[in-house]
């Protein structure tokens, strides 16, 4: 992620100062962003904002020794909403917690390009969503904040606004616990019919096709509606495939406990 942002913001307006540790990433850093890193104490001294591009699981250990040396009113910004909701992040009033996590480009798009349409991360070609919370600062702040994002995951479609706890239901409620596990299962299922003697090539391009089309339906992308065929398999399949309480990982105690296994 560091390289990612690093290098968007590099083609920004900001004065960008960067700090590696690792002989990977600063050969990395070199190479693709043409910088070198800075001592920490140094990149830090009058930054107006300061970016955690690193894992979850270690934002907690690395701010213990940050926190306390950066300046009063200093804007940090975090790449996801796990370690804040887990309340990894030191506490100090007087400078602002920005949080800010990418959208991904969307199934349903109308990029021109042919970059485009391969960017399926986002930040390079394809535009995508983002979304922000000011978990704490002063409200002139979210405007930075906001901006600094923008440039981050360049090119951005539309920028939205919640809060730290919904983000923790977006990211891991929503796009992990939920999507991501769905989407292996319908891999498995692939692979079973594929077990069957239809071809892979044959199963994919099934499967892919049709979730294209339902997909469009049942997220409002088109006005279209089901066969009757369609509607009595729904009924049968999601029952079938679906445990009666399956909504339970958004009870705040579930999405805590999957943010404390996270991080």
């Amino acid at each position: 992620m560091g390289v990612r942002l690093g290098t968007n913001l590099a083609k920004s307006d900001f004065d960008m100062r960067y700090v590696e540790v690792a002989q990977e990433g600063i050969a990395r850093l070199k190479q693709e962003i043409g910088a070198d890193p800075i001592a920490m104490d140094t990149a830090i001294d009058g930054a107006d904002v300061v970016i955690l591009a690193i894992p979850d699981t270690v934002i907690g250990k690395v701010c213990e020794n940050l926190i306390p040396k950066i300046a009063p009113g200093t804007i940090v910004v975090i790449l996801d909403a796990a370690a804040p909701y887990a309340g990894h992040l030191p506490k100090r009033e007087d400078i602002t917690y920005f949080i800010s996590h990418p959208c991904h480009p969307p199934i349903f798009n109308n990029e021109k390009t042919e970059a485009g349409r391969n960017d399926h991360f986002g930040g390079i070609a394809a535009h995508q969503g983002i979304v922000n919370a000011l978990m704490q600062g002063p409200e002139e702040h979210y405007d930075l904040g906001e901006k600094v994002a923008r440039a981050m995951y360049a090119p951005v479609a539309r920028s939205h606004r919640c809060t730290v706890e919904q983000m923790a239901f977006l990211e891991p409620g929503l796009s992990e616990t939920v999507c991501a596990s769905l989407l292996v299962v319908m891999r498995q299922a692939m692979d079973e019919v594929v077990k069957t003697g239809v071809s892979y090539d044959c199963a994919r391009d099934f499967l892919l096709g049709h979730m294209n089309i339902l997909g469009a339906v049942i997220f409002d992308e088109v006005d279209g509606v089901f066969s009757d065929a369609c509607n009595r398999a729904i009924e049968y399949g999601v029952p079938t495939l679906m445990k009666d309480d399956w909504k339970k990982v958004f009870d705040r105690d579930e999405i805590r406990a999957s943010v404390e296994r996270i991080t």
